[in-house]
C-alpha cells in the first residue's frame, strides 16, 4: 500500500511549492503596467539566494514572458531594468538554468538591450550577459555570431566601470583559440583595454589584466604589440612587473606574470630580461609555497612550468630558487592529516581538488628536468619520487596521468637514470599498462617516453620486449595521429638495434611488408627517417643482413629503388644509400645489388653528386662490394670496372674533402691488393 500512496504524496508536495511560486509568474501578466514591476520587483527578491524557487519559476514559465516585458518598447525602461536583474539572478542558480535560458534565446535579447541609451538598462543586461558567458555550459561562439556585436561592446567600454569591468570579463571568458584572439585584436581590443589597467577600479583592473593574459597566450602579433604600448607614458610590460609586487594581491600578481611568461613564450620579450628572471619567475615560484591557497599553488606551478618549458637557463635559475624541487614535494601531501585548515568548507573544497596539485608538480618537475642531468638527478632524489611517478601513472584523473607520463618521459632522458632508479621501481610496468587503451594525448607521450625505455643501454628493454611491446609498437605505425606513427616506428627503430635476429625477425613479422612500404611512402619525412633508420638497424651484422635479404631482399630492394628516384631530401637519400651500403656487407646479400644493374646505376651517379654526404655513402656501398677478402671480390671488381667505377675512384682521390679522398683510396687498394 505505500507505494500506492508514495506518487499523490510527491505530487501535492510539488503542487504546493509551484502554487507558493505561481502568483509570482501570474503577476506578470496583470493588464496594470505598475503591478508588473511590482511583481518584478518582488520576484527579484525572492529568488535572492534561493535556487529552488529560481528552478520552480523556470519551471512555470516566467523566463518568456520576463524576455517579453524586456523587449517590449511599451516596457518602461525601469521595468526592463529589472526584468534583465531577475534574469540575471535566474543564471546565477544551476547549469541548468543557465541552459534553460539559453533554449529562451535570451543571448539575441540581452545583446538588442545594449543599443538602448539607458545606462543603467545596458549595464543590468551586460550583468546578465557576463554571467551566462562565463557558465561553462554557454557555448562561446554566441559572442561571435552576430558581427556587429564585437564593435558596439568596444563602444560601451567608455560609459562606466560596471561596462569595463562585466565586457573586459565576457572577453576573457569567450576568447577561446587564435580565431577569437584575431577577432578581438582586429576590433582594436589592446588599445581599448591597455588604459583600463590604471582604472582606479580595482575590479576593472583585474578584469582588463585578465583580458590580456587570454589574449598573448601563444599570440605573437598580439604579444607583440603588447610590449610596445604606451599607457600614461609607462610601457605595458613596465606596468605588469609593478602589478606582480608583493603588496599587491595574490590574484594581480599572478595573472600579471601570466602576461608576461606569454609575451616571453610567444617571443616578444627575452628569456634573459630582467623582467622575467628577476621578477616574473620569483613571483610564479612564490605562488608553489605552502602558504598559498591550493588554487594559487596550482596556477604558480603551471604557468612556471610553461615559463620555462623550452629554456635551460631558466629551468637551472629556477631550480635554485627558493628551493623549489623539495617545495613541490608538498604538493603530493596536501591536505596532510595535521592540516592548518580549519575552515570545514575549504577543506572538503580541498580534498576534492587535491589532484589538481599532484598535476601541476608532475608538469612542473617535467619542465625543470628537460634538460639538465643534475636537475633530474634531484629530482628523482626527492623523497619517494618514483612511487610518486608510478602511482600518478594509474590516477583516476586522465590530467594527472598525462602530467605524470610527461613527468616520465622528461626524466628517462637521463641515460644514468634509465640504467638506476627507472630500473629499481620498474617503471616499464606501468607505462606498457597505459599504452594500452589510453587516449592519444596520452599515448604521444607514453610511447616517447618508450622509445627511451628501448635504447641498448636500458635495463628494461629486454622485459619490454618480453611483455609484447612488438606487436603494440607495430599497431601504433598504423594510427592516423602522425605523432604516433612517428614513436611508434622510432621505439621499433632502438629496438632494432644491436639486437637479437629473433627479434628482428618479430618486427619484420609485426609490421608485415605492405606496412613497411606504406610508411615508406608516408607523406611526413619524420616517418621515412625513422622508417629507414629501422631497416639500417634491422640489417646490421653479416648473418643477420643474408637472413633478412633473403625473405624481404625483394621487396627491400624495390623500396630502395623507389626512394633513390623519389624527390626526397639529402638526409633520406643518405640514409637509403646506406642502407645499401648495409646490403653490400652481407656475404649473400651483396649479390642483389650486383644482380641489379639499375641500383648499380644509381651507385655510380651518386658518387659524382655534388653533395659530399651522398658522394660518401655511395663510397661505403663500393668500398663494401669490392672488399678483395671476400668470396666472388674479383668478379664484382671487374663489373664495376666496366662501368666506369675506378675512374670516378681516380677522380675523387684527388678530392679535397679528406673523408672522401680517403675513401677513394682505400676502395682503389683494393683493386691494387
Amino acid at each position: 500500500m505505500a507505494c500506492v500512496l508514495e506518487a499523490p504524496l510527491r505530487m501535492s508536495v510539488l503542487s504546493e511549492v509551484t502554487a507558493s511560486s505561481r502568483h509570482y509568474v501570474d503577476r506578470l501578466f496583470d493588464p496594470d503596467p505598475q503591478k508588473v514591476l511590482q511583481g518584478v520587483i518582488d520576484m527579484k527578491n525572492a529568488v535572492i539566494g534561493n535556487n529552488k524557487q529560481k528552478a520552480n519559476l523556470i519551471v512555470l514559465g516566467a523566463v518568456p514572458r520576463l524576455l517579453y516585458l524586456l523587449q517590449q518598447e511599451t516596457s518602461s525602461t525601469e521595468l526592463r531594468t529589472e526584468c534583465a536583474v531577475v534574469l540575471g539572478s535566474l543564471a546565477m542558480g544551476t547549469e541548468n538554468n543557465v541552459k534553460s535560458l539559453l533554449d529562451c534565446h535570451i543571448i539575441p535579447a540581452l545583446l538588442q538591450g545594449l543599443l538602448s541609451p539607458d545606462l543603467k538598462f545596458i549595464e543590468a543586461c551586460l550583468r546578465c550577459l557576463r554571467t551566462i558567458f562565463t557558465s561553462p555550459v554557454t557555448p562561446e561562439e554566441l559572442l561571435y555570431t552576430d558581427a556587429t556585436v564585437i564593435p558596439h561592446l568596444m563602444a560601451l567600454l567608455s560609459r562606466s566601470r560596471y561596462t569595463q569591468e562585466y565586457i573586459c570579463q565576457i572577453f576573457s571568458h569567450c576568447c577561446k583559440g587564435p580565431d577569437h584572439q584575431t577577432i578581438l585584436f582586429n576590433h582594436g581590443a589592446v588599445q581599448n583595454i591597455a588604459h583600463l589597467l590604471v582604472s582606479t577600479s580595482y575590479k576593472v583592473q583585474m578584469q582588463a589584466l585578465k583580458c590580456f593574459s587570454v589574449l598573448a597566450f601563444e599570440n605573437p602579433q598580439v604579444s607583440m604589440t603588447l610590449v610596445n604600448v604606451l599607457v600614461d607614458g609607462e610601457l605595458l610590460p613596465q606596468i605588469f612587473v609593478k602589478m606582480l609586487q608583493r603588496d599587491k594581491p595574490i590574484e594581480m600578481q599572478l595573472t600579471s606574470a601570466k602576461c608576461l611568461t606569454y609575451m616571453c613564450r610567444a617571443g616578444a620579450i627575452r628569456t634573459d630580461d630582467n623582467c622575467i628572471v628577476l621578477k616574473t619567475l620569483p613571483c610564479l615560484v612564490r605562488m608553489c609555497s605552502k602558504e598559498r591557497l591550493l588554487e594559487e599553488r596550482v596556477e604558480g606551478a603551471e604557468t612556471l612550468a610553461y615559463l620555462i618549458e623550452t629554456d635551460v637557463e631558466l629551468q637551472r635559475i629556477a631550480s635554485i630558487t627558493d628551493h623549489l624541487i623539495a617545495m613541490l614535494a608538498d604538493y603530493f601531501k596536501y591536505p596532510s592529516s595535521v592540516s592548518a585548515i580549519t575552515d570545514i568548507k575549504r577543506l572538503d573544497h580541498d580534498l576534492k581538488h587535491a589532484h589538481e596539485l599532484r598535476q601541476a608538480a608532475f608538469k612542473l618537475y617535467a619542465s625543470l628536468g628537460a634538460n639538465d642531468e643534475d636537475i633530474r638527478k634531484k629530482i628523482i632524489e626527492t623523497e619517494n619520487m618514483m612511487d610518486r611517478i608510478v602511482n600518478g601513472l594509474s590516477e583516476s584523473s586522465i590530467k594527472v596521468r598525462l602530467a605524470a607520463v610527461r613527468c616520465l618521459h622528461s626524466l628517462s632522458r637521463s641515460v644514468q637514470q634509465l640504467r638506476t632508479s627507472f630500473q629499481d621501481h620498474a617503471v616499464w610496468k606501468p607505462l606498457m599498462k597505459v599504452l594500452q587503451n589510453a587516449p592519444d594525448e596520452i599515448l604521444v607521450v607514453a610511447s616517447s617516453t618508450l622509445c627511451n625505455l628501448l635504447l641498448e643501454f636500458s635495463p628494461s628493454k629486454e622485459p619490454i620486449l618480453e611483455s609484447g611491446a612488438v606487436e603494440l609498437l607495430c599497431s601504433l605505425t598504423q594510427s592516423e595521429n602522425l605523432a604516433l606513427r612517428v614513436n611508434g616506428i622510432w621505439a621499433l627503430m632502438n629496438m632494432a638495434f644491436q639486437a637479437e635476429q629473433k627479434i628482428k625477425s618479430d618486427i619484420l613479422r609485426g609490421l608485415s611488408t605492405e606496412q613497411l612500404f606504406q610508411l615508406l611512402s608516408d607523406s611526413d619525412v619524420n616517418v621515412l627517417m625513422k622508417t629507414l633508420g629501422l631497416l639500417r638497424n634491422l640489417l646490421s651484422t653479416r648473418p643477420h643482413i643474408d637472413h633478412i635479404m633473403s625473405s624481404h631482399g625483394k621487396q627491400i630492394m624495390q623500396a630502395v629503388t623507389l626512394i633513390l628516384e623519389g624527390e626526397h631530401n639529402i638526409e633520406v637519400k643518405e640514409q637509403t644509400l646506406c642502407i645499401l651500403a648495409n646490403i653490400a656487407d652481407g656475404t649473400t646479400a651483396k649479390e642483389l645489388i650486383m644482380t641489379n644493374d639499375d641500383i648499380l646505376q644509381k651507385i655510380k651517379y651518386y658518387m659524382s653528386h655534388s653533395n659530399a654526404k651522398l658522394q660518401l655513402a655511395a663510397m661505403f656501398c663500393i668500398s663494401n662490394l669490392v672488399w678483395n677478402e671476400e668470396e666472388g671480390s674479383q668478379e664484382r671488381q671487374d663489373k664495376l670496372r666496366d662501368m666506369g667505377i675506378v675512374d670516378i675512384l681516380h677522380k675523387l682521390s684527388q678530392s679535397s674533402d679528406p673523408n672522401l679522398c680517403d675513401k677513394a683510396k682505400t676502395a682503389l687498394q683494393q683493386y691494387l691488393a
